[in-house]
């Protein structure tokens, strides 16, 4: 079976053609120096790219894989969460295509792909369940922070999200309020590496609270008024880079107690991690020491599926099809706020 998945939730337009569980191709294109001038993710602005990108990446797709549309027999895309003008590219594009070949098609869950991204990978990538085990599942990103009890392939609960920001927000604000360029993340990330994460003392919310949520408006706003009171800081390159190593020690020490907290009042010795933070060499190796500590496994996506990818789409669809689930109609529409469930 070949299906053509493609992802247009947010600022990255992605297709991947998936042949039995193997990722023949996923092509990504990335919006990052559109939207950097403007310090944030612009929804017109990618609506646009999406339209602008969308046949090139499909097309690349198709030709790394070696074959042509009437190959495929089946269509998926993200349906939601998103924004709204980006999803609507991707979604009714392969509704579209679907409708043209009568192929069945398939909206999936941007989460729920997130979810099973860590259970791919080799080379060719390959979704690979035969090591499978119930996992509390940490997807942490620019918008969303949640944590995920698997119980099983294709069966799982929402512990708790976030109550406020995400963590890739608190980490992109934070480095904007330190003058750093959108997307500030992967800089604090960075400059964290030369810095001491003891040289200044930031909250971490909720992280003795019994339940599962997360909140970072409070550590973002500790940022600002240290800055405020502490202008001279930015001036000085090495407390800049105790700076970002104090705020990320902030950030990752909340995500990885709370997600081993979890797992070990349910029971659970398998940990995964996905998200565009989950690229985040602080958190990587944190989650990779809790867990050897405690003796549990760790299965962190790969870095080139952490961030939004076409083929975690496909993964999870074809799965869906091997399930015998029904097609998404093709009346169907976006589902901007889709949460999982």
């Amino acid at each position: 079976m070949n299906l053509l998945a493609v992802e247009t939730s947010c600022d990255e337009t992605s297709a991947a053609v998936i042949r039995d569980g193997t990722v023949l191709s996923n092509v990504v294109s990335s919006q990052i120096k559109l939207h950097a001038e403007y310090g944030g993710v612009v929804p017109e602005l990618a609506a646009r790219e999406h339209l602008r990108n969308f046949l090139p990446v499909a097309e690349s797709a198709l030709a790394k894989a070696n074959i042509s549309a009437k190959d495929l027999d089946a269509f998926a895309a993200t349906q939601g969460p998103g924004l709204p003008t980006a999803l609507l590219v991707g979604f009714k594009a392969m509704q579209s295509a679907a409708f043209a070949l009568r192929k069945p098609f398939f909206g999936i869950n941007h989460h729920e792909a997130h979810l099973y991204s860590p259970w791919i990978f080799g080379t060719p990538p390959r979704a690979d369940y035969g090591s499978f085990q119930p996992n509390i599942s940490l997807i942490v990103s620019g918008g969303h922070t949640m944590l995920v009890f698997v119980k099983a392939r294709m069966r799982h609960k929402v512990l708790g999200g976030t109550i406020d920001d995400a963590a890739g927000e608190c980490f992109d604000k934070s480095g904007k309020l330190m003058g750093l360029a959108y997307p500030a993340g992967p800089e604090i990330d960075r400059l964290a590496a030369q810095g001491n994460p003891d040289a200044y003392d930031f909250p971490r919310p909720l992280i003795h609270d019994a339940n599962d949520d997360f909140s970072f408006s409070g550590l973002k706003t500790s940022v600002r008024y240290f800055l405020r009171d502490h202008p001279e800081i930015l001036e000085n390159g090495q407390k800049v880079r105790d700076l970002c190593a104090s705020v990320q020690a902030a950030i990752i020490e909340v995500l990885v107690t709370k997600t081993l907290r979890a797992a070990k009042r349910l029971g659970v010795t398998c940990i995964t991690a996905s998200g565009g933070v989950t690229c985040n060499r602080g958190l990587r190796r944190e989650l990779e020491r809790a867990c050897h500590r405690r003796g549990y496994t760790l299965r962190l996506a790969e870095r080139s599926l952490c961030t939004d990818n076409a083929a975690m789409i496909g993964i999870v669809a074809e799965q869906k099809i091997l399930a015998g689930a029904a097609p998404s109609g093709l009346n169907e529409e976006i589902n901007p706020g889709w949460a999982l469930a």
